[in-house]
């Protein structure tokens, strides 16, 4: 197995684990009906982000370090419109919707009773659309790697 190979594993493992995770989050986040089960899939949710961000960290570097063995990727549309979409959904994921969470989470904070305050269903709304992006970006990536089309 060539180096390159093994990078391609990588990439291929960092993919279904990061992805895996980043597509699993909305549906838990989503199933809970009352402040005690917001919590816990709060408490779930952060370890299975660390998956997404590793997965996601490991795919750029491993990405990029591909195409510095070969260098002809930069020359790819494909490849480089997969970097450009995965820039542009960087502040959705690691801005944008962390900020959400943690709102979410302080309204749970200060609230006394079991169902779900208004203020943390708003922005459980809010968050739907942010992760639809990630969700249409992500598919459109792995088509762009496995089909490579242009």
């Amino acid at each position: 197995m060539t180096f390159y190979s093994l990078l391609l594993v990588i990439h291929i493992v960092a993919a279904v684990v990061g992805l895996g995770a980043s597509f699993g989050m909305p549906v838990l986040m989503s199933s809970v009906k009352t402040v005690p089960q917001a919590k816990f899939a709060f408490a779930v949710s952060k370890g299975i982000e660390k998956f997404a961000k590793v997965g996601s960290i490991t795919l750029l570097i491993t990405g990029i370090i591909m195409a510095i063995i070969q260098p002809y990727l930069f020359k790819e549309i494909w490849y480089i419109a997969s970097l450009v979409i995965y820039v542009a959904v960087q502040p959705i994921a690691a801005g944008l919707l962390p900020k959400k969470a943690k709102l979410q989470m302080e309204t749970l904070e200060n609230y006394q009773g079991k169902e779900l305050p208004d203020e943390y269903n708003t922005l459980a709304k809010e968050s739907v659309p942010l992760n639809n992006v990630l969700h249409i970006a992500a598919i459109v990536l792995i088509i762009l790697m496995t089909i490579k089309p242009f």
